[in-house]
């Protein structure tokens, strides 16, 4: 088994391909804070521009999934699930709309995992 950062459920991979096909190409964006809380904001590829300050998690459905560096310190001993559930999403983020919204859930790594992880850093950007 190898071990990853991020998955998604198969309620956020249909979401994400009926925004892929409206849309195009997507990006998503794990927010720190501000505007949506901490939301993980799904955009079109190249709405948000990602820089030195950022890391890349993994890719979902061939959707690229980044954070902030400086909020991944936090969240380094995390694997993240992409859920999408009834509601409304954030303003910016393109599932508004659409009667759902993303969530991450979260979990800690098993040791298993981590030592594998280790062995492969995120990507840093920019």
């Amino acid at each position: 088994m190898t071990a990853s950062r991020i998955v998604a459920t198969p309620a956020a991979s249909a979401l994400l391909e009926e925004l892929k096909a409206k849309h195009g190409r997507l990006m998503f964006h794990q927010s720190g804070g501000c505007c949506e809380g901490s939301a993980p904001m799904c955009l079109q590829e190249g709405e948000m521009f990602i820089g030195s300050s950022d890391v890349k998690l993994g890719v979902i459905n061939d959707v690229p999934f980044y954070m902030a560096k400086f909020q991944y310190e936090y969240w380094e001993h995390t694997h993240l699930t992409l859920d999408a559930i009834p509601g409304h999403g954030g303003m910016f983020s393109l599932e508004q709309g659409t009667g759902k919204h993303f969530l991450i859930r979260s979990r800690l790594f098993t040791d298993e995992e981590w030592e594998q992880l280790k062995q492969q850093p995120v990507e840093q950007c920019g």
